[in-house]
This record gives structure tokens, C-alpha cells and sequence, in this order.
């Protein structure tokens, strides 16, 4: 193996541990990265210098913990094997004063110091905090910082590297599935009625989905069978069309996540996007497929996608927006990050079979 490929699998070891880096901060570190590419722009000079201080923050921390969990490795590999006496008395560098157990000694590592220059930051047992220091300021415009995640700003990433606009912009592809591949599809819905549950959403405030009628209403269902890796092989097949419009870069898709939604009388789903809080970071692309069994039999429930300015550390719509209305057979591609809306569903009957449908998700990279 060259030396690279020897980093690439220890970096890729390491990196799948949830001990040195977590589900929700690798979901975190991938925001950051998408984040920082759009608030730079095309300036390469500022693209590197901000993947610098990312990188520099990142291999820091995964240095600290990686330590950790090596000499904890090594340190229960001694004591199985007898190297280290059980019951010993005889406080070590390793022990931090823990001595005289029968049982097998806890281990402590030593507190890293904090960086500087900097505020000190409060040290954890368990894990170095991720955090990035400043890089000396580049001629021209100034490297936005990176603040460390806290409990009560888990969710957000430095608004500093969020872009001031987000444009409205989307890919509509009429016809996407044969007329056999969508009769099943919409049949498959219908008898699988009693599975749909009621909608979440994700709070700001935790990782768990809520149910908030006041900010959405439907009934999803989670489990789609064929039809999943379906939509997912006709996907792949416009894809590369699909981002050049978008104008967003290809990218390797490490999950997808997929759901039918019904939408019935009365139902929405106000203002938002879709990769906002850090449990879903990591999503890329929103695709949304139209279908409803024929003749159609509600109103409304149009897809908005805004023009948004940030304001106070959120975005709000300019007032200005692209509106797609529910057409049978098509599908509407958009990056998560854009804002968007359902607007209210209008279905007389109230029946579910006249609901309006859309098989919907994320790629995540």
C-alpha cells in the first residue's frame, strides 16, 4: 500500500468510531464543510484558508481522543494480561491517585490543555470539546470563525458562515416513472393506509422528532418496500443532469432517506428547510415526486420554495418565491438548504384516497 492509502484507511478507522467522532458531529463537521463552500464562493484563497481551520480543528481533536482510546486499549490489554497486578497499591502517571482496587482500576487520561490564545475551556474526562481556533487573518476579506458546539446552540453552525441569500432554485423532470411503475406505486399507498403515522418534525431544541400541529400536518409512511430502491435507480440515472442545472458539484451519496406523505384536507407544513438542525446536516438534495389517484380530487397543497435573507440569525422569505403545483407523475429536485413550504390542502371528501401524495426525501453526502 503507498502511504496514502495507509492514511486513507486509518483516517477512514477512525472516523467511523463513534468514540473519537460521534453520529451528530460527523453530521455537524459535513454542514460545516457544505456551509463554508457556499459563504466562500468562488474565492479559492478564502475556500482554503476556511478548510484549513477546519481541518487543523478537527485533526486536534481526533488526535486527543484517538490518544485516549488507544491508551485505554493498551492499558486494558496490560491489565488482562496480567502485566499490571489487580490490587496494587502503587499509584501510577496513568491512575491520576486511583489506587488500592480489587476490581479492575478505572483509567483516567490527563485533561489536554486548552488552546491558546483563547478563552479556556472547561476540560471533560471523556472528550476533548471540537472546536477550531482562528487562523491569522489572509489579505482581503477576513476567515469566518468556528464556535464550539454548545447545549444550547447544538443546532446551529456559525452564522458567519451561513451566505447572507439563499435563491430560489429547483429541477422539475415531468413523467418520471412508466404508467405501470406509477399505477403500483399508487395502489401500493391505498392498501398500505392503516401504516401512515402523523407527522413529526425536528425541533431545534432536540434530536427526537415532535408532532407540532401548529407548524405541520400530514401522515407519513416510512416503509416503501420496491418502491424505495425504485425512485432511488431512477434518481441516480438524472442525477448528474439534475446538480449541473442546480449548479451544486457531484457527490458520493452515503444514505437516502425516503417516505410517502398524505396530504389531506387542512394539511401543510409551514416555512423551514430540511437541513437545519444537526441530526440531518448532512442532507444534500430534497426531492419531492408528485402523484394522487386519477380524477384528482384537492386543491392547493403547492410546494413554495423562497427567496431568503438571514435575519437575526435565521432566514426569513423576501416575499418572493417559485411555486410548483402538484402535477401527476413528476418530481421536483431543490437543495436542503433552500426554504420552503406546503401550502394548505383543500380535499373535500376528507377521503385518504383522494389525499394528495408525494414520495419524498434526502441524499445525504
Amino acid at each position: 500500500m503507498t502511504p496514502k492509502q495507509i492514511l486513507d484507511s486509518f483516517s477512514e478507522t477512525l472516523v467511523q468510531d463513534d468514540r473519537i467522532l460521534s453520529a451528530s458531529e460527523r453530521a455537524l463537521i459535513a454542514g460545516l464543510v457544505h456551509h463554508a463552500k457556499t459563504a466562500t464562493g468562488s474565492n479559492p484563497e478564502l475556500q482554503e484558508a476556511v478548510r484549513k481551520v477546519i481541518a487543523s480543528a478537527i485533526g486536534e481533536t481526533v488526535a486527543q481522543r484517538a490518544f485516549s482510546v488507544l491508551g485505554s486499549s493498551i492499558v486494558e490489554r496490560l491489565v488482562e494480561s496480567g502485566a499490571i497486578a489487580e490490587g496494587s497499591t502503587k499509584p501510577t502517571d496513568l491512575q491520576s491517585g486511583v489506587a488500592g482496587s480489587t476490581a479492575r482500576p478505572v483509567w483516567l487520561m490527563p485533561t489536554p490543555p486548552a488552546p491558546s490564545p483563547g478563552p479556556q475551556t472547561p476540560s471533560s474526562p471523556k472528550r476533548a470539546p471540537l472546536e477550531a481556533p482562528k487562523p491569522p487573518s489572509p489579505s482581503g476579506p477576513q476567515t469566518p470563525s468556528i464556535v464550539r458546539e454548545t447545549a444550547a446552540s447544538r443546532d446551529k453552525t456559525v452564522t458567519a458562515l451561513l451566505p447572507e441569500r439563499l435563491n430560489a432554485q429547483c429541477v422539475v423532470l415531468d413523467e418520471f416513472l412508466a404508467p405501470q411503475e406509477l399505477a403500483d406505486l399508487t395502489q401500493f399507498t391505498l392498501d398500505h393506509q392503516s401504516e401512515f403515522e402523523t407527522s413529526e418534525v425536528l425541533s431545534p431544541s432536540a434530536e427526537d422528532g415532535v408532532v407540532n400541529y401548529d407548524h405541520r400536518r400530514s401522515r407519513v409512511l416510512m416503509a416503501l418496500g420496491k418502491h424505495q430502491d425504485l425512485i432511488l435507480d431512477r434518481i441516480k440515472s438524472v442525477l448528474p443532469d439534475v446538480l449541473e442545472k442546480l449548479g451544486m458539484q457531484e457527490f458520493a451519496i452515503r444514505d437516502v432517506e425516503a417516505q410517502i406523505t398524505a396530504s389531506n384536507d387542512g394539511d401543510f407544513f409551514h416555512f423551514h428547510n430540511d437541513n437545519g438542525n444537526a441530526p440531518v446536516s448532512s442532507r444534500h438534495l430534497t426531492f419531492v415526486y408528485f402523484f394522487h389517484r386519477e380524477p384528482k380530487r384537492f386543491e392547493g397543497g403547492e410546494l413554495r420554495i423562497h427567496d431568503a435573507r438571514l435575519h437575526a440569525d435565521a432566514y426569513v422569505s423576501e416575499g418572493t418565491y417559485q411555486t410548483i403545483k402538484p402535477q401527476q407523475n413528476q418530481i421536483v429536485f431543490f437543495p436542503c438548504e433552500l426554504m420552503h413550504e406546503i401550502t394548505t390542502v383543500e380535499c373535500p371528501s376528507k377521503s385518504f384516497a383522494d389525499s394528495r401524495f408525494t414520495l419524498n426525501g434526502w441524499l445525504r453526502h
